[in-house]
């Protein structure tokens, strides 16, 4: 725990480092205030999952692992082949609840506070409302249960998803063609501003949070849009005192989701 929690803090702070370097998207916010706001959010959110999702998820892969349940154990691969199907199938569900994150309006209330921030950074990987940490307990059980995924497979996901996040999150500016490259095989910081800006038609593309595999496959993906044409957050939101830490907290109980439905991927 103590290693991966080391890496982590390392990487989350080499982003910050190469985001003062080589930003992507100029700064609408101050940094400090932001970050501070948005790590606020974090701890709540870790306290959440520290009390109610792992719990409840590590105790269903110890299940999973005694008692053979799911699709991968049925399988009777070798271990390393179940672990790395259950990393994809964990990571492909993890898409569709992201849609479902979007499509469902009262999961929306809850994931527009994501969305909201006027800026995207690594520190916006860690920025969701607390509740929306909550209503997803049901489905990582599920994703685990249904799955079959083992203890050790849930923690190489959970280490490679927060890395991911908090890179595709980054506002760091690669070389185009590396990134080019890249997007083809994983979500990157360019992609993922796409996802983010307040423009319905956009944010409605690039999914996926680790492999870039699930939007080719289901059409949603979408890389040549001018970064500068891009406004970060949501409708009815634009101004710094819109988004302070009070704001969002409340705001899936004051804001109804202004989302406009279309046809889900």
């Amino acid at each position: 725990m103590w290693r991966s929690a080391t890496f982590l803090l390392g990487f989350g702070l080499g982003l910050l480092w190469f985001e003062r370097r080589s930003p992507l998207r100029p700064s609408r916010e101050p940094k400090l205030r932001r970050v501070t706001r948005n790590l606020v959010m974090a701890g709540m959110n870790a306290i959440t999952v520290r009390l109610l999702e792992t719990p409840v998820v590590q105790s269903l892969a110890k299940q999973v692992e005694l008692r053979d349940w799911g699709l991968v154990r049925r399988l009777k691969l070798p271990r390393w082949s179940e672990d790395l199907l259950s990393v994809v199938l964990l990571d492909y569900t993890l898409y569709i609840w992201h849609v479902l994150a979007h499509r469902v309006p009262w999961i929306w209330r809850l994931h527009q506070v994501h969305h909201a921030d006027l800026e995207l950074d690594a520190s916006t990987a860690l920025r969701f409302h607390f509740v929306e940490m909550v209503v997803s307990v049901p489905w990582r059980a599920a994703q685990v249960l249904v799955i079959g995924v083992s203890p050790r497979a849930l923690w190489i996901w959970q280490r490679l998803l927060m890395a991911s996040i908090l890179f595709h999150h980054s506002n760091v500016r690669l070389p185009i063609r590396l990134e080019r490259v890249l997007s083809w095989l994983i979500m990157t910081p360019r992609l993922h501003g796409i996802h983010h800006a307040a423009d319905l038609a956009l944010r409605d593309t690039n999914w996926s949070s680790g492999l870039a595999l699930w939007d080719v496959l289901h059409r949603t993906r979408k890389f040549d849009v001018p970064q500068e044409s891009i406004r970060i957050g949501i409708e009815g939101l634009t101004q710094p005192e819109q988004v302070r830490l009070r704001q969002m907290l409340l705001l899936p109980a004051e804001r109804p989701s202004s989302r406009l439905q279309s046809v889900a991927p």
